[in-house]
């Protein structure tokens, strides 16, 4: 199990919620660049599954209403009406931890700047750091073993609890992470040296998107969330590459994130058609790629168990265009379509509103995608190469 600072928490993991399908921009979007039918467009009923009626925006909304002229929370009434619902994606936000996760999506987060992961025998590693931040400033490099968070050992913790002792969160009582400024102190190992470590937290953007050139003209694309501005990380990625190359487009742990950007990095490699179609309420609605990407260059798609939401939007859509080969393990299978709703003291809930389909009309929520290839972490990378040399000269 892997993870970073910028995009998830216990409270949110445990609730479902972390990076979720984001559509409330894309309803915006959608209406000003055609991407969804018009009022004289047919539109058919799409089977949904079924939530309690407690659990619609509306209900929801009267709840935290009623509890707030009543004196009460509005937060813990919303807690208690998402809870009769059913709704296994829905979660309830305080005002603070809503800016927090929307500041996650928009590529910013307040933290020190290392990612991490947990080894089998339940030691945490560190993985990547971000040059410039604080954990790179004081010296901390990849394999350095993470030994204690402010004096809680690590060793055990699920990786979410131990970033969430990095943001300053873990309180897991609705709250804030911690501001940019304070302090966090870490126990670090490396070989035989073992010392402790002072950071100061900082605001940091994402890097959401990472570039590698392998051998034979290939070039591989990681895409670890849809934060704004990943698309055009890829795009940009792409123009930089060999023009007689090929791509293998890396999605393995990717939780998802703005619709709007997965649709946008499909439409890098496709000249327009559907990716998506998704029912609101019963009513159902299209997505579509805008014309021009790169339909000629060989791609391979990487995925696993923790490709999610958004992502899984994606591969769906080049899978079943016929865009590229898809090559790991099921993806995670979550397939549903979360609304915001604000509720009188700031505070927010998502709440499932629909289902998305691929293109040729799959259910991915509670299912997944299923690769044409399987293929382990171990050899899924080398399994791609040896996938696109046999897909030839894309000229």
């Amino acid at each position: 199990m892997s993870g970073r600072d910028p995009l998830c928490s216990p409270r949110r993991v445990r609730r479902g919620a972390a990076l979720t399908l984001v559509f409330a921009g894309v309803l915006g979007a959608g209406a000003a660049t055609g991407a969804f039918p018009g009022p004289g467009a047919p539109q058919r009923r799409a089977v949904a599954a079924p939530v309690d009626p407690a659990g619609r925006p509306e209900a929801v909304r009267e709840a935290a209403a009623a509890a707030m002229a009543a004196g009460k929370s509005p937060t813990e009434a919303a807690e208690r009406a998402v809870s009769r619902s059913g709704d296994r994606w829905a979660a309830v936000y305080s005002e603070g931890e809503y800016e927090e996760f929307q500041d996650a999506l928009d590529g910013r987060y307040t933290g020190v700047g290392l990612w991490a992961r947990q080894e089998p025998d339940g030691r945490i590693e560190v993985t990547r750091v971000r040059p410039g931040s604080p954990a790179a400033d004081a010296g901390i490099r990849s394999g350095d073993r993470l030994r204690s968070v402010d004096g809680h050992r690590t060793d055990g913790r699920p990786v979410t609890e131990v970033i969430a002792l990095l943001r300053g969160d873990a309180r897991g009582d609705g709250t804030a992470g911690a501001a940019a400024g304070t302090t966090v102190t870490l126990g670090l190992e490396r070989g035989t040296r073992a010392w402790t470590r002072t950071l100061r937290r900082a605001r940091l953007s994402t890097d959401p998107v990472t570039v590698r050139r392998l051998p034979g003209a290939v070039t591989a694309v990681k895409v670890s969330a849809f934060t704004k501005g990943s698309a055009d990380a890829v795009r940009a990625a792409l123009r930089a590459a060999p023009a007689d190359g090929r791509t293998i487009l890396d999605l393995r742990g990717n939780s998802g994130g703005l619709v709007t950007e997965a649709v946008a990095t499909a439409s890098a490699f496709l000249d327009g058609g559907l990716v998506a179609t998704y029912d609101v309420d019963g009513a159902q609605r299209a997505l579509h790629a805008d014309p021009g990407g790169d339909t000629a260059r060989p791609l391979v798609v990487l995925v696993d168990g923790g490709t999610m939401s958004a992502a899984e939007l994606l591969t769906g859509a080049l899978q079943d265009r016929g865009r590229a080969v898809v090559i790991g393990s099921r993806t995670f299978g979550k397939g549903s379509v979360q609304m915001p709703v604000k509720l009188p003291d700031g505070s927010v809930a998502e709440l499932t509103v629909g289902h998305y389909r691929t293109p040729s009309g799959h259910t991915v929520d509670g299912r997944g995608i299923t690769p044409d290839l399987e293929a382990g972490p171990e050899q899924a990378l080398s399994r791609a190469r040896t996938v696109l040399t046999g897909l030839g000269d894309p000229s």
